[in-house]
């Protein structure tokens, strides 16, 4: 009996075994909670959802604010963010909103209240610092060349957007900005945190390319 032979076919890969760069750049750098798209970070918590959807990579420019930012991400140092999110109220008590030309009045007797309360992270060089920086704001805003703290910090925004700096944690730009700030005097800004900050107040933008605020534009 004379076997036949098989024909050969051309192989067709099946949908599922194709990995297209679309499907991995979501699979890496997005999430989908209630069919939104979104940076696959926040997926963890509600908190980290509420905190992408509505603040994270959105342009500020008021002063106060940005102090809030970048004194928080100086918090972080050594911890996940989700920890201070839970404490961001227990500092805007501590810190009287963080209102720059207050907290510049903080004495001794403010930080050693803090030590003691629970609802912020009580490490003393963290929390001096709030207050050592919050003084060196009020500089740059006297300073002519500035203004204040907000066109300082927006004077390192990148001048085309790169799509490898969120992976990193780190930038050019956020190296100089870490670098000026430590000579002015200022605590707790390493190039990280500095990129961190520049991530949260809009500077740069790092949505994934998938998230559903990658290209969102929002006014000044």
């Amino acid at each position: 009996m004379v076997k036949k032979r098989r024909q050969k076919t051309e192989a067709v890969p099946s949908k599922k075994r194709v990995k297209t760069e679309e499907s991995v750049g979501e699979k890496l750098f997005t999430s989908k909670v209630n069919d939104v798209k979104r940076c696959k970070w926040c997926e963890s918590h509600e908190l980290y959802i509420e905190y992408h959807d509505n603040e994270w990579g959105r342009p500020v420019y008021d002063d106060d604010k940005l102090f809030e930012m970048i004194s928080l991400e100086g918090a972080q140092a050594g911890l996940n963010w989700l920890t201070i999110l839970k404490k961001r109220n227990g500092y805007r008590d501590v810190f009287k909103k963080f209102k720059v030309c207050i907290v510049a009045k903080f004495t001794e007797r403010d930080i050693e209240r803090a030590l003691v309360n629970p609802n912020v992270i009580r490490h003393k060089g963290k929390l001096n610092s709030v207050v050592h920086n919050s003084r060196l704001i009020l500089e740059l805003q006297r300073d002519p060349k500035y203004g204040s703290f907000s066109n300082f910090v927006w004077s390192y925004a990148p001048t085309e957007r790169r799509f490898d700096s969120h992976c990193q944690g780190n930038s050019p730009e956020a190296q100089c900005m870490s670098k000026d700030l430590k000579k002015r005097g200022f605590k707790f800004v390493g190039p990280t945190t500095c990129y961190a900050f520049m991530q949260a107040c809009g500077i740069v933008n790092d949505h994934a390319p998938h998230c559903f605020l990658f290209e969102k534009k929002h006014s000044k």
